[in-house]
């Protein structure tokens, strides 16, 4: 396990020239896909690999039997960014219960919030598609960043 939550809570992004207009206003749909994008990075920074959560990875041996559906998303853009710009990710990942979390982002750049996210998701069996537990590495990656997680997100 990782002693130091920051290399896997904190993260960077920097903002590409399609990522924006000129007017540095991102079309809503990017900031929700950099969250997901934060969240699969910090689980590999954590030591989870692809194929554990996400079906359909390469060298997986076999389909995840529990899927993670996204339940609810949102996003506050609260300045604007311009390609070149380095932002800093913050991951919170929280518990909700025994089969869901969500997972608060806030996107800074030079200290300031430029955007805020949040994903939850819940558990489901992928055969018979009702809830249940978190699979085990999700549960794992959630127990670990609650002993290291970021105030105030």
């Amino acid at each position: 396990m990782i002693a130091d939550s920051s290399s896997w809570l904190t993260l960077s992004r920097t903002v590409r020239f399609g990522d924006t207009d000129a007017a540095g206003v991102m079309h809503f749909h990017q900031l929700l896909r950099w969250c997901h994008e934060s969240w699969e990075e910090s689980l590999e920074c954590y030591g989870t690999k692809a194929g554990e959560v996400f079906p359909g990875c390469r060298g997986q041996e076999h389909w995840p039997e529990i899927a993670l559906p996204v339940v609810h998303c949102s996003a506050d853009f609260l300045r604007p960014v311009h390609g070149g710009d380095h932002l800093q990710v913050l991951v919170a990942p929280q518990r909700l219960d025994p089969g869901s979390f969500e997972v608060r982002y806030r996107f800074q750049l030079d200290h300031q919030d430029v955007a805020r996210g949040l994903i939850r998701q819940l558990a489901i069996s992928s055969t018979s598609r009702r809830r249940c537990a978190l699979p085990e590495a999700i549960d794992r990656w959630l127990e670990a960043s609650a002993l290291g997680s970021i105030s105030g997100l």
